[in-house]
Formats: C-alpha cells, sequence, structure tokens
C-alpha cells in the first residue's frame, strides 16, 4: 500500500528481468501465482479450510440428536457452507491442472481468491459463532488451545480478504479481464 519512486536510477542491461516495457505484465504473473496460493492453492487458506469441518465442532458443542446437528438453521448454514467448500477444492484442482497444460494461472485465480477468501471467513465466523464465548478467548484459563486458535483463526481470517490484493480489487480485475467490462460499466 505504498509507492516507491526510483528517479533518475540507472540499471544494467544484464540486470533487466524480462523484456524492457514488460514490468507489468511480469508483475501481474507474480500476483496470480500470489493469489493463487491465498486462495488454496497450497497456501494458508487451503490449510485453514482442511482442518476440522466445522459440522465436527457444532456436534461437540452444540449436540446432536439421531447423529444430526441439533440446530436446525445452524445445520443449513453449515451444509451449505461445506458444500461450497467441496465445490471449491474441486474447482482449484481443475484449475490447477489447466495451470499446468498452458502457461500457468489466469485472470481467473482472482475469483478463486474471493470465493476462498469468503469460505475460509465463513468458516472462521460459524466456528466462533458455533463455540459461542468460548470462541472468542484471547487469553487465561477456562479455554482450551482449539479455542483459543479458534479466535485467532476468526481474526486472522479478516486478513484474507485484504493481502494479495482486497476483494474489491480482485472484482475489478475479473470485471475487466474476464467479464470484459470497461471503467464505466
Amino acid at each position: 500500500f505504498c509507492e516507491t519512486f526510483f528517479t533518475n536510477v540507472k540499471v544494467p542491461k544484464e540486470n533487466l528481468v524480462g523484456q524492457e516495457g514488460q514490468g507489468w505484465t511480469i508483475g501481474t504473473r507474480l500476483l496470480q501465482h500470489e493469489r493463487s496460493s491465498l486462495s488454496g492453492g497450497g497456501g494458508s487458506a487451503g490449510r485453514m479450510m482442511a482442518g476440522k469441518p466445522v459440522s465436527a465442532l457444532a456436534k461437540e458443542y452444540r449436540g446432536e440428536v439421531d447423529g444430526k446437528i441439533a440446530d436446525s438453521d445452524l445445520r443449513m448454514r453449515i451444509v451449505r457452507h461445506e458444500m461450497d467448500t467441496r465445490a471449491f477444492m474441486l474447482t482449484l484442482r481443475r484449475a490447477a491442472l489447466d495451470a499446468k497444460s498452458n502457461q500457468g494461472p489466469s485472470a481467473a485465480t482472482s475469483i478463486m481468491k474471493n470465493v476462498g477468501a469468503r469460505i475460509t471467513q465463513d468458516k472462521a465466523e460459524l466456528g466462533v459463532e458455533i463455540m459461542g464465548m468460548n470462541g472468542v478467548g484471547w487469553e487465561g484459563e477456562g479455554f482450551s488451545e482449539a479455542e483459543l486458535a479458534q479466535t485467532r483463526t476468526w481474526l486472522w481470517g479478516k486478513a484474507v480478504s485484504i493481502y494479495g490484493g482486497s476483494t474489491e480489487i480482485q472484482n475489478n480485475v475479473i470485471a475487466k479481464r474476464i467479464l470484459g467490462m470497461l471503467d464505466h460499466q
């Protein structure tokens, strides 16, 4: 979130990365790799989504009746979250195969980054809701390690929609490069 200006700087030709005038192209390709990782393609978001399912937390903290989560509204939201997560993971797998067959990640990584951020935040927020007051502890007695970790995961999840290009920036990339929209649309 800053700009750096180099005035009157001379760089020897042998230190040139890529071709002259192609810096933005190289920079955007690096951002696509970063977004691919952040969206779950091997990054921390993917590890978070792969953790303990919220359905297991709900059974532990909210109880179950006949093997089902007792609260029907919560159960439906968990089902929706777990379906979104599975569909997302399958889409990531397909995108990874596509990336290997051509020139690496595409502008679609912006879509994956946004969806991955939403799913990551949904999981963390469901976890806090399920744990109730136990899901918002920071330190001290009365909280298990898993409960303290849930709080930190929930707070960390807020950053997911910012780093690697905010959700708003990704929406602009999607609008322009995938949907072909103009700035004024």
